[in-house]
């Protein structure tokens, strides 16, 4: 049935307009094969004390790309794990070049200007989309969200930002979905039962690259003697 949501999640004007934002699902080989997911703190404003997917809003310097959804993945990923979907030419970013990326942000660039610094530019094309979903109009806070699959890239270690993540996880769908330490999320949860159907992630990012049209997902909210609960 879901989790009931707090009173304050419950928007009683007009609807909020959503914000485009961006999730990635990235996928370590292995049998089985695995994603990263991060821990929220307890105060966070997006899903506190729950383990959710990398990824945020679309801020307006993603707007400088041709894509700003995908400029937001990337950007997201990196400010949150320390993993970057980005390449020099053909040779693709490793811990080095995250760590000028880093020393970068530290010395107050923004995203874009660290980029240009190190030389790099980002890999859209290392991000497979197999998802949207739109959140209900009765919430207060509201996201069209994009969900893009991914590989890890190879000599890159994960180092999570400090605030924004208290805890970090390599997990394959199947245990993320029965593990009780594992909090979840209602949207993370059913994306999760979308990808956990015993198939090779080759497979699952094959089929999502063939998609003509992305599925759009706008679950419901549902008034129950416990409160209100989202629901597909």
């Amino acid at each position: 049935m879901g989790v009931p949501l707090p009173p304050a999640a419950i928007n009683t004007g007009p609807p909020v307009e959503p914000r485009p934002s961006a999730t990635v699902l990235l996928i370590r080989e292995g049998e089985p094969w695995e994603l990263l997911m991060v821990h929220r703190p307890g105060g966070a404003d997006f899903a506190p004390g729950a383990y959710v997917f990398p990824g945020g809003s679309v801020h307006s310097e993603d707007a400088a790309w041709p894509d700003p959804i995908r400029a937001a993945a990337v950007r997201e990923l990196f400010e949150e794990t320390g993993m970057l979907l980005a390449r020099r030419e053909r040779r693709f970013a490793r811990d080095a070049d995250c760590a000028r990326m880093r020393e970068a942000l530290e010395g107050g660039a923004g995203f874009n200007e660290a980029l240009l610094r190190a030389n790099l530019v980002p890999a859209f094309d290392r991000l497979v989309l197999f998802e949207r979903w739109v959140t209900p109009a009765m919430l207060s806070r509201r996201f069209d969200a994009r969900f893009y699959f991914a590989r890890v890239p190879s000599g890159q270690t994960v180092r999570p930002q400090e605030g924004e993540v208290t805890d970090w996880l390599w997990i394959s769908p199947q245990r993320a979905l029965t593990d009780p330490d594992v909090t979840l999320v209602y949207a993370t949860r059913a994306v999760l039962e979308s990808v956990a159907t015993g198939e090779p992630a080759t497979r699952l990012m094959a089929r999502a690259r063939k998609l003509k049209r992305v599925p759009v997902v706008e679950p419901r909210l549902v008034e129950t003697e416990s409160g209100w609960v989202v629901q597909r």
